[in-house]
């Protein structure tokens, strides 16, 4: 009789145990969560081309390289905190689907999309950086109503909020508006603390242009820095902006002028890595005022 007493006691103390440690893990699982959001979030740093993103990988320590689709992602760390550099490749489709795909795998606290730019203001000289105070996208127009033989007539085309509604961007009046995307001020504040560091040029607030178009007629550069405000334009930037507004992700985008057409500046392929030695020293600043935080 003394034996199938004992299995039964025995069967219950551990039951018992289990459900203590089931209540013990929910208990913590609060504190740990609020831990890991506020420690482990990755900063993500993006850069289309090889020459815009490895320089930056290779300053990460503990780097593990994944792959998905044709995006690259090196994931390492920066003063013990996570970053992850993502090759996003060229043009805006693809960095919104970096951008997007990023978010969704590591759920950063933050992104920053770099790399090199054309100047439209000319006031700005290869190596200057711009500092996205906002982006826009330069390539969601509205044309002029002309039939057959009337021609084109670029500088009579109006710019179109896709977001500015759910119905017809065409039809809604609402929509014939720039979207400016701004810059997240934590982000811009770390980027202007370390500004006086970079002796390669000048570090300013502007605005960023993109769009799947190389311009390089001088006089569609100008209508751009006059209608828009543009102070340089790349094809990568306003894609990720959008993306990282969608979910509510702090974004900055960072451009170096490699070249300005508009007052002779030519193209020297250096600056991309003068770009990513910057925003290294970016990254280390706003983990610097994460962890003050």
């Amino acid at each position: 009789m003394r034996k199938p007493f004992f299995k039964k006691y025995a069967t219950s103390a551990m039951i018992t145990l289990l459900l203590l440690v089931v209540l013990s893990a929910c208990n913590s699982a609060p504190e740990s969560s609020a831990e890991q959001e506020k420690t482990e979030r990755p900063i993500i740093v993006q850069g289309p081309m090889p020459i815009e993103a490895e320089e930056f990988a290779q300053k990460l320590e503990n780097v593990t390289e994944e792959n998905s689709g044709s995006f690259v992602f090196y994931k390492g760390t920066v003063d013990d905190y996570p970053v992850i550099v993502t090759k996003t490749g060229k043009g805006m489709e693809n960095t919104a689907a970096a951008t997007a795909l990023a978010i969704e795998k590591y759920n950063p606290i933050a992104i920053i999309n770099q790399g090199t730019s054309g100047g439209h203001d000319p006031e700005l000289d290869v190596f200057d950086i711009v500092l996205g105070q906002r982006t826009t996208n330069t390539g969601s127009l509205k044309t002029t109503n002309l039939e057959e033989s009337e021609g084109i007539k670029p500088t009579e085309w109006k710019p179109m909020d896709l977001m500015a509604s759910e119905g017809s961007a065409g039809e809604d009046p609402d929509a014939e508006n720039i979207r400016y995307f701004d810059g997240d001020k934590d982000l811009l504040a770390a980027a202007n603390a370390v500004k006086e560091e970079y002796t390669k040029g000048k570090v300013v607030e502007g605005t960023i242009g993109s769009a799947d178009v190389w311009n390089n007629e001088i006089d569609r550069i100008k209508w751009f820095h006059e209608n828009y405000g543009t102070s340089v334009e790349e094809m990568e930037g306003a894609a990720g902006a959008q993306i990282a507004q969608a979910f509510d992700v702090p974004f900055l985008g960072i451009r170096i002028l490699s070249n300005n057409k508009v007052n002779g500046g030519e193209y020297n392929p250096n600056t991309a890595e003068a770009n990513q030695e910057y925003v290294y020293k970016v990254v280390q600043q706003y983990i610097k005022n994460q962890k003050e935080n």
